[in-house]
């Protein structure tokens, strides 16, 4: 049983791993005895959850801004010659009134949220193919959100549209690299993280009420998720889109909002 669920040995890359869920989920996997790499757009940032993250195990930081194709190459390029898994989890957000939604916000939203996960795939496929086996394939794992599966609360329509997209890219790509690379999602609900900050300040103690167990997503909540789809456990699931959330979106009754 400890092999089914053991990650040990494997290298994973997690993009925007310098803070929130990325960051959680390096955590996780360096624990689990995993080699990390981490990206984020920001160099300060990188070198800073590096030295954050060392205690826990082998980690390295590569600055890169994934919504540019060239820089998306060179992170590839600077893995090095084994990758068993990629958690695609960089990701934006924006904010404004239906009236006043911005063309920008859709070009930014849609480019960091869907078209970054895809070109990152593409580019590490020879990678992850190199470094599956028939009984453990290697894995990508998209982080959508639980916005992409229940209307949200908040007027961030390109973020919501963009997770709904992630999710089902994250089946048309299952469906097109399986066997040698399987290919699922997590779709957290509120976590702490830069993107939930205001909001729980905001509304914290209102979130917490509405979740069916009471609270918001832990490091351990996440990291657990993500270690499942990377280990031998889940061979046989691909194109899977996982609710992580506290059961908000699974037991949404209607009239409640988010």
């Amino acid at each position: 049983m400890q092999e089914l669920f053991s990650i040990s040995g494997k290298v994973a890359l997690v993009t925007g791993g310098t803070r929130g869920i990325g960051r959680m989920i390096a955590e996780c996997y360096l624990r689990a005895g995993a080699r990390v790499i981490i990206s984020s757009r920001k160099v300060e940032a990188c070198e800073r959850a590096r030295r954050e993250l060392e205690r826990y195990g082998d980690v390295t930081a590569v600055p890169a801004d994934v919504s540019d194709r060239a820089q998306c190459e060179r992170l590839i390029g600077q893995v090095g010659d084994e990758l068993h898994v990629l958690v695609n989890n960089a990701g934006a957000t924006w904010g404004a009134a239906f009236d006043e939604f911005p063309d920008s916000a859709w070009d930014k939203v849609m480019g960091l949220n869907v078209r970054a996960p895809f070109v990152l795939t593409q580019l590490a496929r020879p990678l992850l193919e190199a470094s599956t086996t028939e009984e453990d394939p290697a894995r990508v794992i998209n982080i959508g959100s639980i916005d992409g599966l229940v209307v949200p609360g908040f007027k961030n329509f390109s973020y919501s549209a963009s997770k709904a997209a992630l999710h089902h890219l994250t089946r048309h790509m299952a469906a097109e690299l399986a066997p040698k690379i399987l290919v699922n999602a997590i779709a957290p609900g509120p976590f702490p993280s830069k993107m939930m900050d205001a909001a729980l300040a905001e509304r914290g103690d209102e979130i917490r009420a509405k979740s069916p167990v009471g609270r918001i997503g832990r490091t351990e909540d996440v990291g657990a998720a993500a270690i499942y789809l990377a280990a031998p456990a889940t061979t046989f699931m691909t194109g899977a889109v996982i609710p992580l959330d506290g059961g908000l979106s699974t037991t949404i009754g209607l009239g409640v909002e988010l």
